[in-house]
């Protein structure tokens, strides 16, 4: 066969996989195709495809038993939460300008309470039909209001979450051993120069998840700091500052900023880095999988001590939900026994996933009977109890989320190279004067002030004014990049 030939045959077979590939690779949620369902449901979700596949195959027979019909599950996964955004600013935008209020989706599925807050503030979620059928799901000790400081439910009905979860830290311990570094146990711990290349670290502008890992490190130095001096302006501000340099220290630690929140654990597991930032149920889960009683483990996940509260992941029904009746039972379900107890009941257990473990945390607390908890994955799981060793305040960065990423990127990822560079030459050096300096100019945090974010940056993403937000960004950008080459050029002097 000829050269040319051979790149034709390449070519079609690139052109077969792409074509067939989501073909092949779909997961149905019933027996009945798209094509020859009696109803049908479109769900939009940052959620993983085991995730998807067992709630879509659960919900169906539900949906069956209920109703006699069959259903198919149109999942729309295009992304993290931050994508997801984009394509409901869009779709709505659109229907907008004709006049309408809806995106063609029912239901928006996980993604974090920012997100869901957002969408509420822009008037794009239904009320929720289960807070007036089941109003004894919403006592305290079923699912409370708030908990660690983390909102549960919305107060206006549009939003509720439907499991927990936490943000933490997972490891290496034999790449840790081989650096001669103790197991991390906070978030600052991962800010040690020996971590130098080995940190492994989502683009928090892409995943909701790390975005939150942002929050709650700003918001433990804050508080810190607070309870310290008491709660002032004074006090913010340098809880504020002792937060970006410890985001710039860990920063200069990282390895990478994958767009890929679920590329971390693989690449601790494989040693590939050291230690990275997850969320927990991909930490269990790894845990898991990779525990060997001959060589030890391979993998650990922990939760920050003092530095994270118990979140939840929510459930919605969007505004012109083309099937809003199933929509609303969708939601019912996810907060009845059955969706509840199947986020954590092992494979096989009566009512428990069909195929793989979900390790995922129920948000109703009555759940957690000794009954249910010894057929969960996680049967020694408390996470109502033994946590409140961090509450989240959510007056120290309401509404700052989308700015903090934003100056995050243009502080530690966009001149990455030069901060890394800076962190190594400083960490080379001997501890001299030219050191100091160095580290001096490298932690020079004073064009980034708390009062500035709050009163001048939030502001320009809450009215999505994206030409002045993205020229303020450059801005810092181009400031923290100098300050990094001036510390590498003080570093380096003799």
């Amino acid at each position: 066969m000829s050269l040319g030939m051979r790149r034709l045959a390449f070519i079609l077979l690139l052109l077969v996989a792409v074509v067939t590939g989501p073909i092949l690779l779909q997961r149905k949620s019933s027996g009945a195709g798209a094509g020859n369902s009696d109803d049908r449901l479109v769900v939009i979700t940052p959620h993983t495809n085991t995730i998807r596949a067992e709630f879509g195959a659960a919900f169906a027979r539900h949906w069956k038993k209920q109703t006699g019909r069959t259903l198919y599950i149109d999942w729309r996964t295009p992304g993290g939460a931050a994508d997801i955004r984009k394509v409901l600013d869009s779709a709505y935008a659109a229907s907008a300008a004709l006049g309408k209020q809806e995106a063609g989706i029912d239901v928006l599925f996980g993604g974090g309470t920012p997100e869901f807050l957002l969408q509420s503030s822009r008037e794009r979620l239904e009320v929720l039909d289960v807070f007036a059928s089941n109003p004894s799901w919403f006592r305290e000790e079923v699912i409370p209001k708030t908990f660690t400081g983390e909102r549960y439910y919305d107060e206006g009905r549009t939003w509720v979450g439907v499991c927990l979860f936490q943000l933490g830290i997972c490891y290496n311990p034999g790449v840790l051993e081989g650096l001669g570094v103790q197991p991390p146990e906070r978030w600052e711990d991962l800010a040690n120069p020996a971590y130098a290349g080995q940190v492994a670290f989502a683009d928090p502008t892409k995943s909701g998840s790390v975005a939150r890992v942002l929050e709650m490190i700003i918001q433990e130095q804050m508080q810190r700091v607070l309870r310290e001096r008491g709660d002032n302006p004074v006090a913010r501000e340098e809880g504020w500052q002792r937060s970006l340099k410890l985001l710039q220290k860990l920063a200069a630690n990282t390895r990478y900023f994958t767009d890929s929140a679920n590329r971390v654990p693989y690449d601790v597991a494989q040693g590939d880095a050291a230690a990275g930032v997850c969320i927990d149920y991909y930490g269990r889960s790894f845990e898991e999988k990779l525990r060997s009683s001959r060589t030890g483990p391979r993998f650990r996940w922990v939760a920050p001590k003092g530095g994270g509260s118990v979140s939840v992941d929510p459930v919605a029904v969007l505004k012109g939900a083309p099937h809003a009746d199933i929509a609303q039972e969708f939601v019912r379900f996810c907060l009845s026994d059955e969706g509840q107890l199947l986020w954590n009941l092992r494979p096989g257990e009566p009512g428990g996933p069909q195929h793989v473990a979900l390790r995922r945390l129920p948000v109703r607390r009555d759940l957690y009977t000794p009954e249910n908890l010894q057929r969960f994955s996680d049967h020694d799981a408390m996470p109502f109890e033994g946590a409140a060793d961090f509450v989240y305040r959510e007056e120290l960065t309401r509404g700052a989320l989308p700015a903090i990423t934003a100056t995050f990127r243009a502080m530690c990822m966009d001149p990455h190279e030069e901060l890394r560079a800076a962190w190594l030459a400083m960490n080379r050096g001997g501890g001299g004067d030219a050191d100091r300096a160095a580290l001096v100019a490298f932690s020079d945090v004073s064009s980034l002030s708390y009062e500035h974010l709050m009163n001048e940056i939030v502001p320009l993403f809450t009215k999505k004014d994206t030409v002045a937000a993205g020229r303020e960004m450059t801005r810092l950008s181009e400031i923290f990049r100098a300050n990094y080459q001036r510390a590498s050029n003080l570093a380096e002097q003799p």
